[in-house]
């Protein structure tokens, strides 16, 4: 999954979010905001989200994996009736892209996912709509592997912006 590992790809990219991997976000969320998970695979970051009194509207995704979460496609979202969409999205460049794509364009939508993706060629268009990029570190995955340098991305379609970059906390 990782550069760092050679484990074979979960199928959907279905990696549970870990806990710490959402601390260096909470402080860069309004604690009155509210979301929805468009990738909700098993709720795991709508849970870490709630413990931290952020409050969630609604959750889908297209192999739904818990209990509330409804049956949806990010890349086919068409509202947003919360402040922004919080996600771990997939990976994978031919789906992700759609999916970073729709939801930026609907509401402002905070991503997590490699810290080095920002240097890529084919993220420039959408760096310029990332107001913010959060460093997370280096994130466990799962077991003992599939280790990756990870921050949250803030993309906003409605304005160009100059990024802000915070880097990781203690």
């Amino acid at each position: 999954m990782g550069k760092r590992s050679d484990f074979k790809r979960v199928e959907r990219d279905f990696y549970p979010t870990p806990y710490h991997a959402v601390v260096p976000l909470i402080p860069h969320l309004d604690p009155d905001c509210t979301f929805i998970e468009p990738c909700a695979g098993a709720g795991d970051l709508v849970c870490h989200l709630e413990e931290n009194n952020i409050q969630c509207l609604g959750k889908f995704d297209i192999e739904p994996r818990s209990y509330g979460t409804c049956d949806g496609d990010a890349i086919r979202a068409e509202d947003c009736e919360a402040d922004m969409f919080i996600t771990n999205p997939p990976y994978l460049w031919a789906v992700l892209e759609p999916i970073m794509k729709n939801l930026y364009n609907i509401a402002p939508t905070w991503l997590l996912l490699p810290a080095d993706l920002m240097h890529n060629r084919r993220m420039a268009p959408h760096m310029a709509r990332c107001q913010k990029v959060v460093s997370v570190g280096r994130v466990k995955w799962f077991g003992t592997g599939g280790m990756e340098n990870s921050a949250w991305y803030l993309f906003d379609g409605n304005s160009e912006t100059i990024t802000e970059f915070y880097g990781r906390a203690v």
